[in-house]
């Protein structure tokens, strides 16, 4: 049986896999799988559609029908860490006194350490043998590029019905019980025309300029969103509306050349109530309302699409949360996670965990060990009042 790591020499275990978007988890997946494999433990993999990459489902604790018990839930990709400004290995556990810093430090290995550390102190037999509900596990990947592990687990993953309804989503919330969030549309357009040298331009098609007023007709429609709201806005009032960001623009090759492509990619920040199936065609639409040159054609695409999710405060997972910090109501956050999907997938899913998303993606990302031992004590009693 592996030898139980400190909390701290586990996650400078777990840190020190670069698992960037653009690499795949399987090798901290598979440290995962090793490190709980013990009695008592089953471990399930669940491939991406490549199966290059993929989601890790644990459990322990007696099988019941009734969906009683806790499931924990963080993603194991961590954005880049090639920004200038760090002061030591992005992936080497620092310690700083007050604070572990590292990429994921905070968003969010801190919580997957903290998760599998309790499950395989849960996993001892004499714990074992008291538990009354299971206990599990869900660990996804690539959650940074569009929560596409999440979405892929819950389109796919036969079995989701058997772990147990209450989740805690271990994002950076500053111990917050977190109970609605905004999802997150990407979308790209792609206008195609033709080259040509500059001195004759009528050889050409332009593909920049049409894209500049689909631009401005993206941002006529980001006013509008601004102007109508949205049924949830009262739970967002820092930004009560469907935000549209353009966020990058790419075309050309040189000022003597007639372009012949420019990309212009969009996301819009949903909300409960406002989802992508009604914000999508206005995007669409906008883009279309642009009178093309002869020569040029458009093609909009969405890229991904992470939900917006909202729990009911009366869910039994909200109200212990609430009761084990001393809060009272139900916050919410700008950003997406994986309880979008894992929503919708029968999950009641609480956003929840140490550390602040203001240092997330950021150089010297850190988690606050203070917050750390209370994240680990609160959850250590949740699983006792809902496991054991």
């Amino acid at each position: 049986m592996p030898t139980l790591l400190s909390d701290a020499a586990l996650l400078a275990r777990i840190v020190a896999f670069d698992t960037v978007s653009s690499n795949s988890n399987l090798p901290l997946a598979d440290f995962i799988a090793e490190y709980l494999d013990r009695p008592g433990v089953r471990i399930e993999r669940h491939p991406s559609p490549d199966g290059t990459k993929g989601n890790l489902i644990v459990r322990l604790g007696p099988e019941r029908d009734d969906r009683e018990g806790l499931a924990l839930s963080g993603h194991m990709d961590v954005v880049p860490a090639g920004e200038p400004g760090w002061e030591s290995d992005p992936f080497t556990l620092t310690d700083g006194g007050d604070r572990w810093i590292a990429r994921g430090a905070c968003d969010m290995k801190g919580f997957v350490a903290l998760a599998v550390n309790l499950a395989a102190e849960a996993a001892q037999p004499d714990r074992l043998s008291r538990m009354r509900a299971p206990l599990a596990l869900v660990l996804t990947y690539d959650e940074e590029v569009g929560t596409l592990g999440a979405g892929w687990l819950a389109k796919d993953f036969q079995g989701l019905d058997k772990l147990p309804r209450a989740m805690i989503i271990g994002e950076p919330t500053s111990l917050a019980v977190v109970g609605l969030h905004k999802g997150h549309l990407k979308m790209r357009a792609t206008f195609s025309g033709k080259s040509a040298h500059s001195g004759y331009p009528h050889l050409g098609a332009n593909a920049i300029v049409p894209a500049g007023r689909a631009i401005v007709a993206l941002a006529e429609l980001g006013a509008a969103l601004e102007r109508e709201g949205a049924p949830s806005a009262e739970s967002f009032p820092d930004v009560p509306f469907a935000a549209i960001n353009v966020a990058t623009v790419h075309g050309g090759s040189a000022i003597n050349v007639v372009p012949d492509t420019c990309v212009v990619e969009i996301g819009v920040r949903t909300m409960p109530g406002l989802e992508s199936d009604q914000l999508a065609p206005r995007v669409q639409a906008a883009i279309a309302s642009v009178p093309l040159p002869a020569g040029v054609t458009v093609r909009t695409e969405v890229l991904s699409d992470s939900p917006p999710m909202m729990l009911d405060p009366e869910a039994p997972i909200h109200r212990l949360l609430c009761e084990l910090t001393g809060q009272e109501g139900t916050r919410s956050v700008g950003f997406a996670t994986d309880a979008g999907w894992l929503a919708r997938a029968g999950f009641d899913c609480a956003v929840w965990g140490p550390g602040t998303i203001e240092v997330a993606h950021k150089p010297n990302e850190w988690m606050p060990k203070s917050e750390y031992a209370q994240a680990r004590e609160i959850v250590g009693r949740a699983i006792a009042q809902l496991c054991e």
